[in-house]
């Protein structure tokens, strides 16, 4: 059986392409006549954190007999002889010659062999000793925990992670994947030679910065998030990857807060019929009880599997996020602990497609009943090349013409639509009365967003039922919003079971997370373009009225099938 092969994307602020800190050992710090590292009790740390490393140079080892395990000793005659015996001054010998010689394996560990767990033995160019990224607390001089692609820690998976009958190389036994630094969490900030690059892409790596060309959020005083144009790339690279005829699927890593809004956009702007899983961690690579590596090595599996095909080559479900063995409708994953085991499926309805079992078996339970991928009406091929948008000028609202795609189609980053989430709750209204002068935040928002230029709007997280906003005033507001151009989309605030119902100058959000909802009126925008607006959006006439409603019944069809 040949191997599949997979595309792994590396997305920002990505834990699971993250490591703890690479903390000096003892062994270190005790040749440097440093002060070792204490337990809580005071007394020096009986082992040093073993960190994979690569060896320099091949070496011989010697390993005790029976040391695998506590009871391999009572089952010995099930056991073939030792290589050999070390003696009580560190000699070895084909044959015992005394008692108390201890039976050993004889190993050669060689470079080519890959990683090995070992003590870390750097210390930091004064002398001092590492004790966390940065070189000192709030230091601005700092080393990066996350990975600059993929490669590294599916190597560590392979290598290092067992899987439940005792072997390894769980990724490359099955697959064959290139590396793809689609939004990376870790960067080359002096550059890198095309001849030293790990993931998929032609010549040199140029000097990248924090913040524009990778995102980390470790140190947690120097931590960045993409900003809102960074979906323009992200959907380019990932649409250029699934089209290229080269993959059985991909493998999307990220941020486990944000996962789930890219794998909802992936469902909504990506024109594919392969599979994407999403994986993120809630844990490091390597700290105790880390999961990332089994929600990895469960979406090779999921691919695999090819139960995503409904049987004509057809992805069935759509992006996925599959986490701690279950995999999550993209429309209905959300994280609500920091925890393994803190993903939900929102809306009351589902959300848990099916689960990968403890012996590794994958399994579909129910199938979306929501647009996706290559059925989705907003996916990047269905997107028109221009688009209007509201925008004020000394004369009132006009519109202006905003490109969304380049004569190549590729998306382009001006285009992706300002939207703001307007959260709601009781007592919400600054004061009595309705001058809209107390209400100086909503005010400045819509009057921010009508003179910027862009495509945008809004998404409002009211109450349950409904999605309604407590506060007339500020409903009010968003009323001459929606009749100045910018679509308002009512939600439930939290995780709602219920439905928003539609209402005559708002889209209904149905059961759909204020960030989904975001979402999809973003790209709701990039289709349709601003609503038509009114002269007087205080005082919109019944011809303006009824343009608006025709236009808002194309913006309700999407979020009804989406």
């Amino acid at each position: 059986m040949s191997k599949i092969r997979i595309a792994h994307m590396a997305g920002p602020t990505a834990t699971i392409q993250n490591t703890p800190p690479l903390v000096t050992s003892n062994k270190a710090r005790l040749r440097k006549g440093l002060a070792p590292l204490l337990g809580n009790d005071g007394s020096i740390s009986t082992f040093d954190a073993l960190r994979a490393q690569r060896l320099a140079a091949p070496v011989k080892v010697y390993v005790e007999q029976f040391s695998a395990h506590p009871l391999e000793a009572d089952t010995a005659e099930l056991y073939a002889d030792p290589d050999g015996y070390i003696d009580s001054e560190g000699n070895f010998s084909r044959e015992r010659k005394s008692a108390g010689d201890k039976p050993v394996y004889e190993i050669e560990l060689t470079p080519e062999d890959g990683l090995y767990p070992l003590p870390y033995m750097a210390m930091q160019k004064d002398g001092a000793p590492w004790e966390e990224e940065a070189t000192a607390p709030g230091s601005p001089l700092s080393r990066q925990g996350f990975f600059p692609d993929g490669s590294r820690s599916f190597e560590e998976i392979d290598r290092l992670s067992i899987g439940v009958d005792g072997k390894v190389n769980m990724i490359g036994g099955r697959a064959e994947v290139d590396f793809y630094r689609v939004a990376p969490p870790g960067g080359f900030t002096k550059g890198l030679a095309s001849a030293d690059r790990a993931d998929t892409g032609e010549g040199d790596v140029a000097t990248e910065r924090l913040g524009w060309d990778f995102f980390a959020y470790k140190p947690y005083h120097l931590a960045k998030a993409p900003p809102r144009p960074m979906l323009a790339k992200i959907t380019n690279d990932v649409q250029a990857i699934m089209s290229s005829g080269k993959y059985d699927g991909a493998i999307w890593t990220q941020g486990s807060p944000q996962v789930e809004e890219t794998a909802y956009w992936f469902n909504l702007l990506i024109d594919t019929n392969l599979p994407i899983a999403c994986n993120a961690a809630q844990r490091p690579q390597g700290q105790v009880s880390n999961d990332g590596p089994a929600n990895i090595v469960d979406s090779v599996t999921y691919i695999e599997s090819r139960i995503w095909d409904d049987g004509a080559g057809n992805n069935r479900v759509g992006t996925i996020v599959l986490q701690e063995q279950q995999f999550f409708a993209a429309r209905e994953v959300a994280k609500v602990d920091a925890r393994p085991g803190g993903y939900v499926a929102t809306g009351g309805h589902g959300g848990i497609m099916g689960q990968i079992t403890h012996a590794g078996a994958p399994y579909i339970m129910y199938v979306p009943a929501y647009k996706h991928t290559a059925k989705s009406d907003v996916n990047l091929t269905r997107l028109p090349a221009m688009v209007k948008a509201s925008k004020l000028g000394p004369e009132g609202i006009g519109t202006i013409d905003i490109p969304v795609k380049d004569g190549t189609g590729k998306l382009l980053a001006d285009a992706i639509p300002s939207v703001s989430i307007v959260k709601d709750g009781g007592y919400a209204a600054e004061m009595f009365g309705d001058d809209p002068a107390a209400e100086a935040d909503l005010d400045f928002l819509i009057k921010h967003k009508l003179t910027s230029g862009k495509l945008a709007g809004f998404v409002v997280e009211g109450l349950v039922p409904y999605g309604a906003a407590t506060s007339e005033l500020r409903t009010a507001m968003l009323r001459r919003a929606s009749f100045s151009g910018l679509p308002v989309v009512r939600v439930g605030r939290g995780y709602p079971e219920g439905f928003a119902d539609p209402e005559p100058t708002s889209i209904a959000g149905l059961n759909l997370t204020s960030t989904k909802a975001r979402m999809l009126l973003m790209a709701c925008l990039m289709k349709f373009g601003s609503l038509p607006a009114a002269a007087n959006p205080a005082k919109p006439t019944p011809e303006e009225i009824a343009a608006h409603r025709a236009a808002l019944a194309a913006y309700q069809k999407v979020f009804n099938t989406h």
